[in-house]
């Protein structure tokens, strides 16, 4: 009997310190996380098909008050199915279906405070995130807040795995010292021992590339991983990946002490009971799962709600093309008339309009704009003692008496939106900043984007009036240099599958000037063709696209002027001289493209070389593609979208000239129906 029992109590402490003590699967089947303890310390590891795509990875964290990461017991778990609908106006499904296994591991730390780790498993999907109660504090009293010191959560990858990753920047560094903006360049299948460029790891999303995903064949398949975070809000900070540490394994990240420059703490602290953010993980024997992801805003909630409907929409932007110089009253105009020609919704006014057009003239300009059917996005600097941005209007958004005044006043005079720069770092006083912009404008009916800012968090969902973020090299860097209007096709070739996967991207493109410049002349040279600005319309999601058109790409009669190089047929015109307008194929196309979809399938492509996505508004699919390979390419597509014997209509490149030409599609099978683009190129069906 006591041998019997000494057997028994060997083995519910191999349970507790060396063995599997919970594992959860995805409804299909296919995807397994398994949870540990292992020596103390929690462990998990994700399996797709029985392949590992993660391995043996750390959970836990270290508080104030002790440490949840070593000396840990297993206590108890619970198993729940999730099923729900919810509604997303502002990202690439309207309507979305959750159907997910909960698994909740109760553990304990060596003082005996237990913790929950919350597994949220989907079918192609992992979330999860620590759940804690109230604790006793050192007084035996219970604790009512905790701040996390830093965090163990791990991410171990497999051996042989490469990497597509964008580096966090040093802090306090770039323009006006705004870094980091999350503007830093991809690397493309790079090994994961290669150092960060400034060595300080990597900003989220993070995606990885697992080699032969399907075992005892000659040729596996790859796997692919994304790794990002969501729910993050006023409560905790924002997080990123450590570089490689040992053998495959990357940590998450707290913000550097410099962020901000130096202003706030680097650990996030709360309230108890309480969580922390979501940590997701998606995963897929293609990209395909990757791009059509839902994870970032399955698990949160709406942090409060609206009496305010929100109109999405198109926009004109003079600073992209025409920059400083156009914030004038006169110039405005001509953008308003312009955004009135394309019969796009808004104007956005950008930096100096406090000085070059004042409050009292921005009234009589806002009234102009309503009475031509236009409304008015305002720019603002976030700034305050972060940086050194002196474009106004500065010192305001950071300001909550300055804030709330100017909300009103754009409340009472009809302006839409606003767009506020130059943000300071990742620190959990940034996101209470970013949440008190958004609250106080929902307060007066205002749309909100962020520029020079982090990625968004879960914010479609979380904010009813967020709008966007940029996050990302964007469309300025076409302008200011040739070498990003060199590698504009890879980059566009990138996002959908990282930046744009995970949330809204507010990238500001589509030119249609080939020289990127006032009056189409000078200035960096646009290597693109006019069917890939076309495709990013639908590559690219924002519910607000403010295009990099100008008043040059329509024929001057367009915006109600006399011109005698109008009477010239256009398939005369040279659309590479300088002054020439777009051709009226591309100018047609940007004023029917929607800016928010019920649907998106991802066809076919690879990360930096080409992508092809179908996104569906309403009965329409746009199936977009663009080529960055270097060459020609020809594609055979499977479109499950379309049918035998439809007919649609065809942007595609002119390979002679390069020039964009509108055809009929004749699909006679969908299973294999053939594009071809251009280096640089693009294409667009719709139906």
């Amino acid at each position: 009997m006591k041998r019997n029992l000494l057997f028994l109590s060997l083995l519910l402490a191999a349970v507790g310190t060396n063995a599997q003590v919970a594992s959860v699967t995805s409804p299909d089947g296919r995807l397994k996380v398994n949870l540990d303890v292992k020596a103390g310390k929690p462990v998990y590891e994700v399996f797709y098909d029985g392949k590992q795509m993660l391995d043996e990875s750390p959970l836990g964290f270290v508080a104030d008050n002790g440490d949840f990461s070593q000396g840990i017991t297993f206590e108890g778990m619970k198993e729940t199915h999730l099923e729900f609908n919810y509604d997303l106006r502002a990202s690439k499904q309207s309507h979305v279906h959750v159907d997910a296994n909960q698994l909740v591991v109760t553990l304990k730390n060596a003082q005996g405070n237990p913790f929950d780790v919350d597994f949220r498993v989907s079918n192609n999907d992992v979330a999860f995130r620590y759940a804690i109660p109230n604790h006793p504090s050192r007084a035996n009293e219970k604790k009512f807040s905790i701040r996390i010191m830093k965090e163990a959560t791990g991410f171990d990858l497999p051996g042989g795995t490469t990497t597509f990753l964008t580096p966090q920047s040093h802090a306090m560094i770039g323009w006006k010292g705004t870094k980091p903006s999350y503007e830093e360049g991809y690397g493309y299948d790079e090994p994961m021992d290669k150092k960060s460029g400034y060595g300080h790891g990597y900003t989220f999303p993070c995606l990885f590339r697992i080699p032969s995903l399907l075992q005892g064949k000659e040729r596996g398949a790859d796997g692919w991983v994304l790794i990002s975070e969501t729910g993050v809000d006023s409560r905790y900070c924002a997080s990123r990946l450590s570089d490689m540490k040992g053998d495959g394994l990357y940590t998450v990240e707290f913000p550097m002490p410099e962020e901000n420059n130096g202003n706030g703490t680097v650990e996030p602290a709360f309230a108890l009971p309480g969580v922390t953010p979501w940590r997701t993980i998606t995963v897929g024997a293609s990209l395909k799962p990757i791009v059509e992801t839902t994870v970032p805003w399955d698990y949160v909630t709406p942090r409060y709600d609206t009496p305010h409907h929100y109109e999405y929409g198109k926009g004109t932007w003079s600073w992209i093309v025409w920059q400083d110089n156009s914030i004038n009253y006169d110039d405005q105009v001509k953008y308003i008339q312009l955004a009135k020609a394309m019969g796009f919704k808004y104007v956005l006014i950008d930096n100096w309009w406090d000085t070059n057009i004042g409050v009292e003239k921005m009234e009589q300009l806002v009234k102009y704009a309503q009475s031509q059917g236009v409304d008015v996005f305002l720019w603002y600097s976030s700034s305050g003692w972060w940086n050194d941005i002196e474009q106004g209007p500065i010192n305001i958004m950071s300001d909550p008496i300055k804030r709330k005044q100017y909300m009103r006043w754009m409340n009472l005079i009809g302006v839409k939106g606003i767009k506020v720069d130059f943000f300071g770092g990742d620190k959990q006083e940034t996101m209470r900043l970013y949440e008190e912009i958004l609250s106080d404008a929902d307060d007066n009916h205002i749309m909100v984007i962020f520029h020079g800012c982090t990625i968004p968090r879960g914010w479609e969902r979380m904010y009813p009036n967020y709008v966007g973020s940029e996050a990302v090299l964007a469309s300025e860097n076409i302008y200011f240099g040739q070498g990003a209007a060199d590698k504009e096709a890879k980059d566009a070739a990138t996002h959908p599958f990282i930046r744009n996967a995970i949330g809204c991207m507010e990238f500001g493109g589509c030119f249609m000037n080939r020289h990127i410049h006032k009056g189409n002349k000078g200035g960096t040279t646009r290597r693109t063709t006019d069917c890939h600005e076309l495709a990013t319309c639908v590559l690219f999601q924002n519910p607000i696209q403010n295009f990099a058109i100008t008043p040059e790409n329509l024929p001057a009669h367009a915006l109600g002027e006399d011109s005698a190089a109008d009477s010239k047929a256009s398939e005369t015109i040279d659309y590479n001289a300088p002054g020439a307008p777009a051709p009226a194929i591309s100018m047609d196309f940007l004023r029917q493209v929607p800016t928010t979809w019920d649907e998106t399938v991802f066809i076919d492509g690879y990360p930096g070389k080409y992508c092809v996505l179908a996104r569906r508004h309403g009965d329409t699919w746009y199936i977009a593609g663009n080529n960055a390979t270097g060459a020609p390419l020809t594609l055979k597509l499977n479109l499950p979208m379309l049918q035998k014997g439809d007919k649609a209509t065809l942007y595609s490149d002119n390979l002679k000239d390069r020039e964009p030409r509108k055809s009929e599609l004749k699909v006679s099978n969908p299973k294999a129906v053939s594009v071809t683009m251009a280096d640089q190129g693009g294409f667009v069906v719709v139906k």
